[in-house]
């Protein structure tokens, strides 16, 4: 494999899909991104990485045989692994479309049997709370992933009847003082908060990363999941973990996809 050239890293979510290349430095040298289509048809995606990938190729000026490292791919499920730098025992979350995540611990990824270790967006917060698309009550997918947070303000009266309207349509409604607003912020940062203590509290943490088109709401999010989280821990070890930003971002996906071809040995099992 050349190490000189680029990788191409696809990230595969819930409302865009991006490609971009990304340099062996990590640096995300260009990128394109479009919708996700409706229905997640695997061929229907497929087509669509496909123009996306061949228009940024040829916009860069580079051959798909002999100019790239390799390809990496980031999507919601067990492909999604985070990288934390100069942390050996991390937990990366995304909260956007959906809520997912994924853990290093003592520098490895930790896979699990099916590839799924690591999905907090499962963890039971609230077992009174609502109905998951996965079956189960009150996940924290449930309660904080964009579109239910939407669903929940518009039923207190936020924007009643509008469509389409977005987590950030809220979260900027919120950063504007509107009370549902403000109260959506703060019903997803506590049930955050209270998820990453009992995984702080299970894993030994060093560090929590939290991406994704929500976590760019700021002290709006992080604010109240904080006040839950230094609420809910109670041992010694877990009582200072950070929890930050993503300092890539929305290109966190992307030159995370490219860490899979770059650094394969701390990330591939077995590898």
């Amino acid at each position: 494999m050349a190490r000189e050239h680029p990788v191409l890293a696809i990230d595969i979510g819930g409302t865009k899909v991006a490609a971009g290349l990304v340099e062996p430095g990590g640096r995300l040298a260009s990128w394109a991104q479009t919708e996700t289509p409706r229905g997640l048809e695997a061929e229907q995606l497929w087509r669509t990485l496909e123009v996306l990938c061949e228009r940024l190729l040829a916009e860069a000026r580079v051959d798909e045989r002999t100019g790239l490292a390799g390809v990496g791919c980031g999507c919601g499920g067990p492909m999604e692994w985070p990288a934390g730098r100069g942390r050996r025992s991390m937990l990366g979350m995304v909260v956007s479309t959906g809520v997912g995540g994924g853990l290093v611990l003592d520098g490895r990824l930790i896979n699990g049997p099916t590839g799924n270790a690591g999905h907090i967006g499962h963890v039971v917060v609230d077992p009174g709370g609502p109905f998951c698309v996965c079956g189960g009550r009150g996940c924290l997918e449930a309660i904080a992933r964009g579109p239910a947070l939407v669903a929940w303000a518009q039923g207190e009266g936020w924007r009643p009847g509008q469509s389409p309207v977005t987590a950030k349509d809220l979260a900027d409604d919120a950063a504007q003082g509107h009370p549902v607003g403000i109260a959506a912020m703060r019903r997803a940062g506590g049930a955050l908060g209270i998820a990453i203590a009992s995984a702080t509290h299970l894993c030994d943490l060093e560090v929590v990363a939290i991406g994704g088109g929500l976590a760019q709401a700021g002290p709006l999010l992080f604010e109240p999941l904080e006040e839950a989280l230094r609420t809910h821990v109670g041992l010694a070890y877990a009582r200072d973990v950070p929890v930050v930003p993503a300092a890539l971002g929305q290109s966190a996906g992307l030159i995370g996809a490219a860490a899979l071809i770059f650094a394969a040995d701390r990330y591939w099992a077995g590898g």
